[in-house]
């Protein structure tokens, strides 16, 4: 097995464990499941993950790290505001076409976590993640077009996590592909008009 820096290797694992617990359940993603997947011994994983709360914490930070990449890149400044929006929001279902599975495994993550004595604080910190996203998603919109909020950065970042959260799980419960570009439009017209 080739040397790997520390760092390098938690990304490993928490790939693995992603796509582990994706295809088995976040209840039935052993250490051992995930190690194999990884191809890595368990005294290589234990030395990388001293719980299964760190591990699940550097699962929950790379998914919702997988979704922000793909809208940080959508949103380089366009004609119009709405524009940029929508770029942005597309990116974002986009992913979630693509990878369903990850998206679906965000949700069992936060009721393991609610349901699990002691883990309680990493549904916390999930969307903690997601305020904190949408905050500075917010803000490179703000720098690049000198926008005025008709509400602060962290109401309208909580409110984009609660309403892509809300369509999100709509989507992977009725896959109704046809009804997402009025969706996407009326999302955006709404958001559009909380910035001035």
């Amino acid at each position: 097995m080739a040397r790997m820096p520390s760092a390098r290797r938690r990304e490993q694992l928490t790939e693995a464990a992603i796509t582990t617990m994706a295809r088995d359940g976040v209840a039935k993603a052993t250490t051992r499941a995930i190690a194999a997947e990884a191809g890595v011994s368990l005294s290589v994983f234990h030395y990388c993950f001293d719980s299964k709360q760190a591990l699940i914490e550097s699962v929950i930070t790379a998914l919702t790290d997988h979704s922000v990449t793909v809208v940080r890149e959508a949103l380089r400044p366009r004609a119009t505001l709405e524009e940029t929006v929508r770029a942005g929001f597309a990116a974002y279902w986009e992913h979630v076409r693509d990878h369903p599975d990850e998206h679906m495994l965000t949700y069992e993550l936060t009721q393991y976590a609610l349901r699990e004595p002691g883990f309680g604080h990493l549904a916390r910190r999930q969307y903690e993640l997601y305020g904190t996203a949408y905050s500075e998603l917010i803000e490179q919109l703000h720098r690049s077009r000198d926008l005025q909020l008709r509400v602060p950065v962290s109401v309208l970042a909580r409110y984009l996590a609660a309403v892509t959260d809300g369509l999100t799980l709509n989507y992977l419960v009725l896959g109704d592909e046809s009804a997402w570009n009025d969706v996407l439009d009326t999302v955006t017209a709404h958001i559009a008009a909380l910035v001035a």
